[in-house]
Parts: structure tokens; sequence; C-alpha cells
């Protein structure tokens, strides 16, 4: 969920407004540890997304602060402030706002973040849909975005022929993996694997759209106008002349809504090498290369 003037704080943790102090602590438990950047070093959205769970619940757990940001949802607390020397460990860090201990209530935790059971919103309205096991540990379950958003409950059929109900978190990501505890044979933990995307090519996360733009070097050199997909239609992208591979444009308020709030759409550049490269390209190529050196 991308940062507002008015962020919702109830919606970030997952939890219906007037949740009482047990059901914040376990919900900012689970979101802080699926967000914290020592977990999550290879997503470059973690940080931005920890600092909003972070001042959700130091807003929401003090209910002086609470009362004010419900009058106007004026009042916030910034992770910035909080944490300017850097983020602590996930262990100490939760010592630090829950005043507890990871050690003795990692089990519990676990469960609740395997089960999700709870007061989310669901988009179910009949009997989940089975997902088929497709071997013993893992599973690859298909959402479409407004279930990842809302989260949805989902049957899975284990190989002994047990079904196994399991509500998956609201604003869920693609390539996110959900534990079962001790569900496969032998007690063994098994995995959902989460697949939200688009025919177009676009991931969602949370309220988050990705796109991977694909350029060959001429264009990321020189720049260019590019139509990329988005969730309500394709429009007309200016990409930056010499952009690199790994660069992300921001396609501002193009990603999920939910509840008043709207995410964008990033889309990261990669450079790619035609299959085939023609005599003369690649002498141009070549001469490319001469200058780059001599210019270096």
């Amino acid at each position: 969920m991308t940062s507002t003037n008015k962020p919702d704080y109830w919606s970030l943790l997952g939890l219906p407004p007037g949740s009482d102090s047990d059901q914040l602590k376990r919900a900012f438990r689970r979101e802080a540890r699926k967000w914290h950047p020592d977990l999550n070093g290879n997503n470059p959205d973690a940080e931005e997304r920890f600092k909003l769970v972070n001042e959700a619940y130091v807003v929401l757990s003090d209910l002086r602060k609470r009362q004010l940001w419900e009058e106007d949802h004026s009042i916030s607390c910034k992770s910035e402030e909080l944490y300017a020397d850097g983020f602590p460990e996930f262990e100490e860090y939760l010592e630090q706002i829950l005043g507890i201990t990871t050690h003795n209530d990692s089990q519990e935790e676990d469960e609740h973040y395997i089960n999700y059971k709870g007061d989310w919103p669901t988009t179910s309205q009949s009997t989940p849909p089975l997902v088929e096991v497709s071997e013993d540990l893992e599973s690859l379950v298909e959402l479409t975005p407004d279930q990842a958003v809302n989260g949805t409950s989902i049957e899975l059929q284990l190989p002994d022929g047990t079904l196994v109900e399991i509500q998956t978190p609201p604003f869920a990501g693609d390539g996110w993996r959900l534990r079962l505890a001790g569900v496969a044979k032998g007690g063994r933990d098994h995995f959902l694997q989460l697949r939200v995307q688009t025919e177009e090519g676009l991931r969602i996360d949370g309220l988050r759209v990705f796109y991977r733009l694909e350029l060959f070097p001429p264009e990321a050199v020189l720049g260019c106008a590019v139509d990329i997909p988005t969730l309500n239609g394709p429009v007309t992208l200016q990409v930056p002349p010499r952009s690199s591979s790994g660069r992300l444009l921001r396609l501002r308020g193009r990603g999920i809504e939910f509840d008043g709030n709207r995410g964008d759409q990033l889309v990261e550049i990669v450079i790619v090498i035609p299959d085939e490269i023609g005599d003369s390209e690649n002498a141009l190529y070549k001469r490319l290369l001469e200058l780059s050196l001599d210019y270096g």
C-alpha cells in the first residue's frame, strides 16, 4: 500500500476498525514479520511497507492518537523519526515495540499466519475453489487481483484425501509462499505459492502492480515511447534516455484500488539483446565499443 496523506491504518494491518489490542498485536507481528527489511532483502518495496505498518501500530495502539486519527486522519507517527539510525533486528524490533520475545510466541504466530483466521474480508461467496496438490510439499495457487487484495478461501486436497481450507491474507502478492505447518506426509510442512498475474504480464503485490518492460539497447540509450498495459487499459510511457536495466518508472494511480486508496504501477526496465544480429549491426556495436574505450 502506498503512502497517502490519509493512510487507512486498519486496512494496512488487515483488521476491521475497532479490533481489540490482542488482535492488533497479532496483526502487527504478522505484518512486521512479512515486511521487515532484514527478511525481504530482494523486495525493494518492503522498507516502505514496513514503515507504514509500524506507523499504523504506533497510532492505533495509543488510545489518544487513535481518537485523533479517527476524527480527521491527520495524526501520524513517521517511522523515519522512530528509526532514524536504521532498523533493529526483527526479534529486537518486536521486543522494543510489543515488549515480548519471539521465542515463546513463535508457534502461536506461525499458526495464525498459516491458517489466516480472523475477520478479514473475503471474495468467496460459495464453496472455495479446490486446489489439487501438484507434489507433496508445494502447490501453485492462482488468484485474481480482486481475490489477492481482499483475501479469499481456498480448499487444498492432500494426497490422503484430507481437505484443508485456507484463508489467504489480504494484500497478497505474486510469488508469496504460505506455509501450512505439519499437514504433509510425515508431519512435514506444505507450501502454497501464490500466482497473481494478468494475461498482459502484470504482477500484483498488495496495491501495487509491476510490469517488466524489455528494451533493445538503442531504445534504452536514446529513450523511446512505449505502450504499457495497465489494469485499466494501455497507456503510453515515455522512457527517459540512458535508462539502465533495473530502473523503475512509476505510473501513479495505476495500481489496485482499495477502500479509497490506489497504488501505483512500477515498470522495470530490462535491456535485452536480440537473438540474431546482422553484420552491419555487429559492425556498429564494434565501433561503439571502440568509441566507449576511447572516451574512457
